[in-house]
This record gives structure tokens, C-alpha cells and sequence, in this order.
């Protein structure tokens, strides 16, 4: 049935317009969402105690997002299980750009090969936002501790474990961290056997290094330098690749005699998957424009820690680039978290 030539031109003219508008209405609600978030405080949860360095970092840039998104970005603590269970808590939280993760190497990339059990898919739950800051880890002794046993550098070290099999041990934050995966390698590479003694996060773990409870650590290097600076600690080595720009002086793992000793911190702030793209560039641009702040800056070099922003497609092309390497890694080593 066709239309009468007396109807067909205004019903036609009618039919473009309500096209156009049903058009412009669905081309606009992504863009309504975006501009309408955030009307109420963020939560940020961060997986690891207060007072560690994701910890710290986390609250400085929750202070400068509170004043430039105009809401309230409140940090959160949610330890445990290598960082599991905080993450696992935005993985299932709401994908509307209220709740956001700290997540870290431990997280994202470590723990899916070296737990039996995983509560959240690392890829497939999460939406990255962007990278924060890279950081290596750095194997510290207690100075006492270190007298004692004569060592001066990392081969002593070594030489002593492998003339007393088991009697060193090791603190890291937790089962599945990067400090308790650092010392399976030392171990694996170096031909030792050390006994690990897991605290809930890295800040227990230095206490008790601090207190002569342990023998060593592997911290991450912004934990661990107001410590090393004060003369608390002593620092032998760091596990990158190359030196760092802040302990020049200090020989990496692989200069002292384990080649190919490559391990370092780095930690990037997550949403749940299906955040709308909007939010997600809004909180990718927020947070790089916050992290080239000079006090920002500033107080990241204070950690021995340097920002390191990435675009989302970018931080997620590098979490899988570093869930390839530690796959190997973990396999190599033989940790595993039941």
C-alpha cells in the first residue's frame, strides 16, 4: 500500500525527523552519563594495609582528584590474600565508574599462575585506567643482622646461605607478592634454601625486618628508602634489569652474579569491566594530569618511585606483556598458593 501523493511529502518530513531525533537522543547518552559523573564520593580501594606505599600514593592522588572531579574520592583498605580480595571487590562492584582499584603486579599479574584459586579474571573483570608509577625492588638487611653474619654484599649473602642451607629467612607482604616471588628466584638461582615468612603486607613485613625477626627482605624500593637513607636498613641490590636513577650506587641482582634477575613494582589504578568509555577517559586524563604534579612527582621520588602514566589501551597491552613474563617466572620457580 502506498502512500496518497496529498500525505506522502509531511509523512515522510515526520518519519526523517523522528529518525533524526531518536538518533541524536542515543548518540547523546553516553555523553549525558559522562557529564553527569560523578555525582557522589568515589570509593577507592586499595588491596594492601595502610601506611605502604600504594597506600600513601593512593591518598595523595585521591586529594588532588577530589578537587578537580568536585567529589570526594575516598580510599578504602581491603588486605589480604596478595591483594585478592580488594581487587576481587571492584572486579564485582558496580561497572559505573564508583569504585576503583589500586591494583598492582601482584594483582593483575602475578597471582592469576601463582594461586590455585582466583576470584576475579584479571583481564576479563577489570577495564584499565592507566598505569601510576614503576618502582624496582631492592634486597634489604637488617645492619645488625648483616654484621653479624658478615655479610657485605650480595655474593657474602649468598655464600652464607649456601654454607648454612635454611637458616636464613626472608620477609615479604604475603603469599604471592613480588617479595615473596623475588626470594624463590634468589633461591632457584642462586642454588639456596631460605625459609619465607609471610606477613599481612609489606609495611608488617619491614617492621618485623626492622625488629631483627627476620633476616631479609625484598621491598619495593619506595617503601624501602626512608629506611635505607636513615641507616635502618641496608640495601644490597636491586632486582631491575638496570640500576636505579635514585641509588645509583647500588649493583642490580644480575651484576652480582644472577643473570637474567629481573623483577621490579609497578601498580595502575583499575574499574570494573564494562565502565563506560567516557569514564574511563575522564578518570585516565584526571589521573595522568594529577600524577604531573610537581608535589606529585616530588613525593613519588621521595619513594624511590617514578610516574609512569599510560593511556588505557597502553596499560593494557603492557599487563599482558607482564602477565606473559611472570607466567614463565612463577613456573620457573615452583610457587604456588593453594
Amino acid at each position: 500500500m502506498t502512500d496518497h501523493p496529498a500525505f506522502s511529502g509531511p509523512r515522510r518530513r515526520f518519519a526523517a525527523l523522528a529518525g533524526l531525533l531518536a538518533a541524536v537522543l542515543c548518540a547523546g547518552t553516553a555523553p549525558a552519563a559522562a557529564q553527569e559523573w560523578p555525582n557522589r564520593p568515589i570509593r577507592f580501594v586499595v588491596p594492601y594495609p595502610p601506611a605502604g606505599p600504594l597506600d600513601q600514593v593512593a591518598r595523595a592522588l585521591a586529594e588532588k582528584l577530589r578537587d578537580s572531579l568536585g567529589q570526594p574520592m575516598v580510599v578504602e583498605n581491603r588486605p589480604g590474600a596478595g591483594g585478592n580480595i580488594g581487587a576481587d571487590l571492584v572486579a564485582k562492584a558496580a561497572p559505573d565508574g564508583y569504585a576503583i582499584v589500586m591494583g598492582a603486579v601482584a594483582t593483575h599479574a602475578i597471582n592469576p599462575y601463582l594461586y590455585a584459586k582466583m576470584p576475579y579474571d584479571a583481564n576479563r573483570d577489570f577495564t584499565p585506567i592507566t598505569r601510576v608509577a614503576t618502582v624496582p625492588n631492592v634486597l634489604v638487611m637488617n645492619p645488625q643482622t648483616a654484621e653479624r653474619l658478615g655479610v657485605r654484599s650480595l655474593g657474602d649473602l649468598i655464600a652464607y646461605a649456601r654454607r648454612n642451607p635454611g637458616k636464613l629467612n626472608y620477609a615479604s607482604g604475603g603469599n604471592g607478592s613480588a617479595g615473596h616471588l623475588a626470594g624463590e628466584l634468589l633461591e632457584a638461582q642462586a642454588g639456596v634454601s631460605m625459609v619465607h615468612i609471610p606477613y599481612g603486607g609489606a609495611a608488617p613485613a619491614q617492621l618485623g625486618l626492622l625488629a631483627g625477626q627476620t633476616d631479609l627482605m625484598f621491598d619495593n624500593l619506595a617503601s624501602a628508602t626512608p629506611q635505607i637513607r636513615a641507616g635502618k636498613l641496608k640495601a644490597f641490590a636491586v632486582t631491575t634489569a638496570r640500576r636505579s636513577s635514585f641509588f645509583p650506587e647500588l649493583p642490580t641482582v644480575a651484576e652480582s652474579g644472577l643473570k637474567g634477575f629481573d623483577i621490579s613494582t609497578w601498580f595502575g589504578v583499575f574499574a570494573p569491566a564494562g565502565t563506560p568509555k567516557p569514564i574511563v577517559d575522564r578518570l585516565n586524563a584526571e589521573f595522568t594530569r594529577a600524577l604531573s604534579a610537581p608535589d606529585i612527582r616530588e613525593r613519588l621520588a621521595r619513594m624511590g618511585a617514578e610516574a609512569s602514566p599510560m593511556s588505557s589501551e597502553d596499560f593494557a597491552a603492557f599487563v599482558r606483556s607482564e602477565q606473559a613474563k611472570y607466567e614463565r617466572v612463577v613456573k620457573a620457580s615452583g610457587a604456588r598458593v593453594e
